[in-house]
């Protein structure tokens, strides 16, 4: 642990040294709809089963919200943007598409270094919605198998097969995606390390450009816990050999760590860790888990972050979490984030 961490410091330090991150900001933009939810999962996120109306709705405050925010940081140069969920790519192609082409039109996207949409579940994946996130300047996506353990996947509730996993990597590769990352969970309910070393096997003939090993957290709100009984005797077995087994398969196929984060109730007391190979870093990772900037929010659930680094501060603006209320309340939640920039000057730019 403390050889990785050594590790992911040095690598942070020379990733940041090179970029002005204290004059500038990024921004996060949540899509909380998702094709089904994971057990283990309690993010915001609604499955387009039940609430896929609320698609068009919410695109529609959502679109306020970031012209908003394309407005409120004059002095300083956006650097990052990520759009996460939920699952972004879980929007169709036209929603997908006019999301994307609103982020161009109000946010100062000149000086971006870094943009990236989390297309998690290869079930939402597309060749036409791979084709818009190239064709609008996405630079950096994410494909998220978890596991390539087809009965795993069927219990967690991802409703996806290996095989959609595959091909969705290699459509992204035919169509010219040259920044992937790939996650997987590392403790999945009925896993033992054998499963991980097949899963790390079948990641390695995909070769993506960075690997996020995550361990399962047991969330208070996540259906394997307010659920416990459907998945008892199911427990994972060997997670931290399951780690050592990634650690040495990221050192084979040269990932080097660059972030590391904890969560509480993780298996075995591990962490979560992103490997990348050298210029593939996910930066915004970086500047979120170590909170070197402030990072403005948008949509249900999201939490803008302002860091003051001369008063060694940091203060939160939230935005409500259900989907109804946010469409119903989004000039309040633009409200609450312009009477706090009104009452604090940031460092490095201009309130």
């Amino acid at each position: 642990k403390i050889a990785t961490s050594m590790q992911v410091a040095r690598r942070e330090r020379e990733i940041l040294t090179g970029m002005n991150y204290r004059d500038g900001y990024s921004i996060y933009i949540g899509i909380p709809f998702c094709p089904t939810t994971c057990h283990y999962c309690s993010f915001t996120s609604y499955p387009l089963e039940r609430f896929g109306k609320l698609t068009d709705a919410y695109l529609d405050a959502l679109t306020k919200e970031i012209e908003y925010l394309g407005t409120c940081m004059p002095g300083r140069k956006l650097q990052t943007v990520y759009i996460g969920g939920g699952t972004p790519t879980a929007l169709s192609a036209e929603q997908l598409e006019r999301l994307l082409v609103t982020v161009r039109q109000y946010l100062p996207m000149e000086d971006c270094i870094e943009f990236t949409v989390e297309a998690g579940r290869p079930d939402s994946i597309t060749e036409r919605k791979l084709r818009i996130l190239k064709e609008q300047g996405v630079t950096r996506i994410s494909i998220n198998p978890q596991t390539m353990q087809q009965r795993t996947l069927d219990l967690i509730g991802r409703r996806h097969t290996v095989q959609q996993i595959v091909d969705a990597m290699h459509m992204a590769r035919e169509l010219g995606h040259d920044n992937i990352n790939m996650d997987i969970i590392i403790g999945l309910t009925g896993e033992c390390p054998d499963d991980v070393r097949g899963t790390l096997a079948e990641i390695a003939k995909l070769d993506p450009d960075s690997l996020t090993v995550h361990t399962l957290a047991r969330k208070r709100a996540a259906r394997l816990t307010t659920q416990r009984e459907d998945y008892e005797g199911l427990e994972a077995q060997g997670v931290t050999e399951m780690l050592a087994e990634s650690i040495r398969f990221c050192r084979e196929h040269d990932y080097l760590p660059y972030y590391l984060y904890r969560q509480k109730n993780m298996a075995e007391n591990l962490e979560n860790v992103g490997y990348a190979r050298h210029g593939r870093e996910g930066i915004y990772n970086i500047l979120i888990m170590e909170e070197k900037q402030t990072i403005l929010a948008a949509g249900a659930g999201a939490m803008s972050k302002f860091v003051f680094y001369d008063e060694d501060r940091i203060e939160r603006v939230e935005n409500v979490k259900s989907l109804t209320d946010y469409i119903d309340r989004i000039d309040e939640m633009i409200e609450r984030k312009r009477t706090f920039l009104a009452a604090n000057e940031l460092p490095g730019g201009e309130a």
